[in-house]
């Protein structure tokens, strides 16, 4: 079967398209037909060697999948055979054309949700949701979605109106972002590329608080913004690094202030992401969650997406799909 191996770490010209084995089912596995491969922002990470892979390359890279069940392994339910699911793979092994899987990985999608869209809401949908139900919003506050226009930000805008906020401040990189940010709920939006955004958050805030921050920037700014938050009940939920590095800030600048932070990772919280996919699901082939696609692309443009991706280009998933007929 055709795959992308990841050669080495470095930039993305080290995935490339090579003939391997077709993976089979082991005890408790299962192996879809995959059809479409959603291209993660970590991966990204990963592939460059800025985090450990915990295995030595050549590899097939890739956590996710969506398809049909082609085979499954003993230990794992037989129904599964011809089910259209997404799967997560045990660390690689998913920009490929077959993809083996943990049975326990499945998540059936809906009957009128396609597999691309499937993809493409599953990850950053279900952090989303249980970030959400974490800041026990109440229909009072204000909350701050840092990155609101893609990824897992996108769907935070979204939804945080149904889960109670009453007003959402959003940040977003450049004019096609905010306009993005806007499109799908933010009430007023900030430009983060501008070093000074934080003065700027200040100047829209005109007085208020902010009583909620979903920080995916962290870094150094994660400390300017406690100032712009409701002392005693303000709270901030830390879930990404994209300045490179978690927020920097101590218990004191916490406990001084009357604040909180919650750190949304670690083992649990994972559990609660994977709890999170077949709500996540529903939600998009129900009309409750718009899943945002920037393209589809062929199995061998991976190198092309990740490009894309670390540019910061795309507004919405990137999706690779396997051409089975070759």
């Amino acid at each position: 079967m055709k795959a992308i191996v990841m050669t080495g770490t470095g930039g993305p010209e080290v995935l490339v398209l090579q003939e391997v084995p077709a993976p089979q089912a082991g005890a408790g596995d299962v192996v879809i037909r995959a059809e479409a491969i959603p291209v993660l922002y970590p991966e990204t990470i990963l592939r460059s060697g800025e985090f450990p892979l915990g295995v030595e390359p050549p590899l097939v890279f890739g956590f996710q999948a969506a398809g049909v069940v082609t085979e499954v392994g003993t230990d794992a339910d037989p129904a599964l055979l011809g089910r259209r699911v997404t799967v997560a793979t045990k660390g690689f092994g998913s920009y490929a054309e077959f993809v083996s899987a943990p049975a326990d990985s499945v998540t059936l999608i809906p009957d009128g949700l396609s597999s691309v869209d499937a993809a493409a809401v599953l990850m950053s949908g279900s952090v989303a949701l249980p970030l959400l139900e974490t800041a026990a919003l109440t229909g009072t506050e204000t909350v701050l979605i840092e990155a609101a226009a893609t990824g897992i930000g996108s769907y935070l805008t979204q939804l945080a109106k149904e889960y109670g906020a009453a007003r959402i401040i959003a940040t977003a990189g450049g004019p096609a972002k905010a306009e993005q940010a806007r499109r799908l709920g933010a009430d007023e939006v900030i430009d983060h590329n501008d070093p000074e955004w934080p003065t700027r958050l200040r100047e829209t805030l005109s007085g208020t608080t902010l009583d909620v921050v979903f920080d995916s920037i962290g870094g150094p700014t994660a400390l300017d913004l406690l100032d712009t938050m409701t002392p005693l009940r303000g709270r901030m939920l830390s879930y990404g690094w994209l300045s490179g590095a978690p927020a920097q800030l101590t218990a004191t600048d916490l406990i001084t202030r009357g604040l909180t932070l919650t750190g949304c990772a670690g083992p649990t919280w994972l559990s609660r992401v994977a709890n999170a996919h077949t709500a996540t699901l529903h939600r998009a082939a129900t009309g409750g969650l718009a899943p945002l696609v920037e393209t589809v692309l062929p199995l061998d443009q991976a190198a092309h997406a990740h490009h894309l991706i670390e540019n910061r280009a795309p507004l919405g998933k990137l999706i690779l799909r396997p051409d089975h007929k070759s």
